[in-house]
């Protein structure tokens, strides 16, 4: 652009409330970080919460004379991502707007506050625990964009598990790649969702994929959690196998709202994402 009058400038309120409030302090800010890293790196991570602070800011060794080639960040601390997004906002945010979503269909969206969705993270929490998924295990989740992709994704990070999302379009044999390589034994699905005017079945899918990861590579799905996100007009076949597939809604109206946090160390793993 070399006329100004290409320029459109934000609003000043935004402006004034951005991160970064203009270029001056966003060179600032980097030239901090190329010339003292372990000071901005220390200044970044206090705007998060931590249940126990680091001792130290970044470890490494970059000399295989010294042994393996290492990096660690925040050595001894203990946080949570889901804590972060969740939990410390409930007491000023709590009734504010956390999600904003829009369904496939005009009309069809919805708005979820911090508080019903810590109280809906908490509860699939919850379902997941009671299905034996803990700390380190994975899940992968292959979900249209829905609020409840969010709400799993969530739930995972509260209770340490490792979630792995797989794009909704891929088909089951990528799909079932992605379960045996990450170790998944838990997938959170659903049983259909709408690419315009088109009903996409996903169950169907999952089901092939779970199949294929079983009998070809000896990795089986042991809990299979799934959205009804098309109704029964739809056309869609969605079998369940008994003791293994679970649908969300109801396993969600029997579990409890109450869910602590695990403290994850910070170079615990958060998820697993294939390019």
């Amino acid at each position: 652009m070399n006329n100004s009058k290409d320029l459109i400038q934000p609003p000043a309120s935004a402006s004034q409330n951005a991160h970064i409030k203009n270029l001056a302090d966003y060179d600032a800010m980097y030239q901090e970080s190329i010339e003292n890293p372990l000071v901005f790196w220390a200044k970044i991570a206090t705007e998060f919460h931590w249940f126990s602070r680091w001792k130290e800011v970044c470890g490494y060794n970059y000399d295989r004379r010294e042994g393996a080639i290492s990096i660690e960040w925040f050595k001894g601390s203990k946080t949570n991502v889901c804590y972060n997004c969740l939990d410390r906002h409930l007491d000023i945010r709590g009734d504010k707007t956390a999600i904003i979503w829009e369904g496939n269909e005009p009309g069809e969206d919805d708005t979820i506050s911090y508080r019903d969705l810590h109280q809906k993270v908490c509860k699939f929490a919850n379902v997941l625990k009671g299905r034996g998924v803990g700390k380190g295990d994975r899940v992968s989740i292959y979900m249209p964009m829905v609020p409840e992709a969010v709400i799993a994704m969530l739930a995972c990070a509260r209770i340490g598990a490792v979630h792995s999302v797989v794009f909704g379009g891929f088909s089951a044999e990528a799909l079932a790649d992605r379960i045996v390589d990450s170790d998944c034994k838990t997938l959170v699905t659903a049983n259909g969702t709408f690419r315009g005017a088109k009903v996409i079945p996903m169950k169907p899918n999952a089901d092939q994929a779970m199949a294929r990861a079983s009998e070809e590579m000896e990795a089986k799905v042991e809990t299979c959690i799934v959205v009804r996100r098309v109704g029964k007009d739809s056309g869609i076949e969605c079998s369940m196998e008994s003791g293994r597939d679970i649908w969300w809604d109801q396993v969600m109206d029997e579990a409890s709202p109450d869910c602590p946090c695990e403290e994850m160390d910070a170079e615990d793993p958060l998820f697993v994402l294939y390019t």
